[in-house]
This record gives C-alpha cells, structure tokens and sequence, in this order.
C-alpha cells in the first residue's frame, strides 16, 4: 500500500464495529492498566498499543511496515476541552519522512471523568457506551488527523476532506464530542459558573469577586484599584487562583 491509498481505505459500518470490537478485546487482553470498560490508570504504552492494534485492524500493518517517520504518544491532565490533539512541526512536511514527527495527545481527565455525568456522552456522532470506547473513537479521530498530516501536509476537521476520510475509515458522523468538561461538572456539583459573582476567603479576609475560568480551581477577578488587569470599562482587577470548594455563589 502507498501512503496515499491511506485515505481511500473504505469499510461499512458493519466492518468498523466488528473491527473494532476486536481490536477492544485484544487490546483489553494486552494493556497492563485497563482490564474493562472503565478507565481509572492509562499509561503512554496504553497509547502506544492501541495505534498498534489501530494499524492491524484499519491499515493494514501499514505503520509497522512502511512508515519512516517517529510518532509518540503523550497524556494531559490539562486539556479541558479538546479530548485528543495532534501535534506537528511546521517545517514537517518539508522534511524526509525518516525526519518527521508527530503527537498524539490525549486528555485524559475525560475519561476518568465519563461517569461524573449521567447523561449522553457522544464523540464523533456515536452514543459511547464507557469511557475505553470514548477513548476509542477520540483516538480514531486523531489518527484521522494524523494520516491528513502524513499525507498532505496539513489537516482540519473542519474540512469536508477530513469529514470524508473520517466516514469511510471509522464511520463518524460528526467531529464533535460531548463527554464531561470540569467546568460542566463543577456547575452541577457545586453551582458555579462562569460568570457568575462569588465570594473567598484569602489571608483572613473575605474577597468578592467574578469568576472568569474554571479548571482545577476557578480564576477569579476581584476589584482592585491597584490592579493588573482592565475591563473595557477602565476598571481595575486582581486575579486570584482559588480552590473550587473555597468559592460561595454570591
């Protein structure tokens, strides 16, 4: 196979299940931290092996045989909205393949988080069943990414090439996902939202302020006529890292 023929691989809905249902059950016999459907450890090698497998199934051993180039795996605990993200140098495609380079990462809090929510989680316009097969189809949605950089040099899924790709290898019928974001179960858990006023105690003293981001603690933004930060409104501000369970909803 030539890596342009990459792209053209068709298979119907049927074949894709099937695959992928054995590619869950090998991949489940193999990985060293994941033994069902639920993700509570994953490592990089956990990555690693589903491209492997990904390759067996999908491309035809293609990678293992063909490909010249170094692709590494990384995991985030930071990525609050993108499951997956493919990294690649600029000056890559204008490299010999045996000198090119590409990243998949994965944000990993989604996963661990699948359950924080009782509702539906789709990713790429399927209704995921646990968070190993959301894993799944976040990840055929970066490999999608990856094979468009691979070949051509850039990649967009928001493009109809893309879109098209994605089909007929992996049956997507979206780009999307909606799996739980911190900021959708710290809303549910604990009533907050961005925007929304707040009050903290810092130093002994009680502050008051508007959050401006939620992560792992929010970003909150206090007055302060010696502040760093300006509104459109010539108003000053302080910013103020705080823990989540430290907020209360003014």
């Amino acid at each position: 196979m030539k890596k342009e023929e990459l792209i053209r691989i068709r298979y119907f809905e049927n074949e894709v299940k099937n695959k992928r249902a054995f590619l869950r059950n090998e991949f489940i016999a193999k990985s060293k931290n994941i033994s069902d459907g639920e993700i509570k450890k994953i490592s990089i090698g956990d990555l690693q092996l589903l491209f492997n497998l990904y390759d067996k199934y999908f491309f035809k051993n293609y990678f293992k045989e063909n490909f010249r180039g170094k692709i590494t795996f990384s995991l985030s605990k930071r990525m609050t909205r993108s499951a997956g993200k493919t990294i690649v140098p600029r000056i890559n495609a204008s490299l010999e393949e045996d000198k090119q380079k590409y990243e998949i990462r994965i944000g990993i809090n989604f996963f661990f988080q699948y359950y924080e929510l009782d509702r539906e989680k789709l990713v790429a316009g399927a209704k995921t069943e646990d968070p190993l097969h959301a894993l799944f189809m976040v990840f055929e949605h970066e490999l999608i990414h990856f094979i468009e950089f691979y070949v051509f040099g850039d990649s967009s899924c928001k493009n109809k090439r893309f879109k098209e790709t994605a089909m007929s290898t992996f049956s997507h019928k979206d780009v999307s996902h909606s799996l739980p974001t911190n900021r959708e179960i710290i809303d549910k858990s604990l009533g907050i939202k961005i925007g929304d006023k707040v009050e903290f105690s810092y130093e002994g003293k009680i502050k008051n302020g508007i959050i401006n981001r939620i992560n792992k603690r929010a970003t909150v933004m206090v007055l302060d006529k010696g502040g760093n930060y300006i509104d459109k409104y010539g108003n000053k501000y302080s910013k103020y890292y705080v823990p989540l369970k430290g907020l209360n909803k003014i």
